[in-house]
């Protein structure tokens, strides 16, 4: 007991870094479980599953899966190229996955219950050698 008394500040620091390594699968866990590339291109074509790309416009002209539809972040709500159907499945992408979380979670609360997220985003696309394009 005396140890501990003597020693708080160590104890705190290692609850606080053991915090700190928990934390992205706390965070992981409430956005829902991620798919891959070959999951996503199996929801597209067996359940008409949506990609739905949250990068900027800039960002999305330079390169996006082929047939994503680009909703920025900040436009999420009421966006023109959402499906009116909230019951099909929408695969949410961005460049690195970040973004999509966010508005996987926002979609979900939205009443899109079956949007997930592209895990590792338009890297994991690309290195799954899945068409990419470009408009310009």
């Amino acid at each position: 007991m005396n140890f501990l008394l003597q020693n708080w500040y160590l104890i705190l620091a290692a609850l606080a870094s053991g915090g700190l390594l928990l934390w992205p699968l706390v965070v992981s866990g409430s956005q829902g479980a991620a798919v891959s590339p070959a999951q996503a291109v199996q929801l597209m074509n067996r359940e008409k599953g949506i990609l739905i790309d949250v990068s900027e416009p800039d960002e999305f002209a330079k390169s996006h899966p082929v047939g994503a539809r680009n909703v920025p972040l900040a436009q999420l709500e009421g966006h023109k190229a959402l499906p009116s159907n909230k019951a099909l499945p929408l695969v949410v992408v961005c460049p690195t996955g970040a973004r999509a979380g966010r508005a996987a979670g926002m979609l979900r609360k939205l009443g899109y219950e079956k949007a997930q997220v592209l895990g590792g985003g338009l890297k994991a696309w690309r290195e799954a050698n899945l068409p990419v394009e470009k408009t310009a």
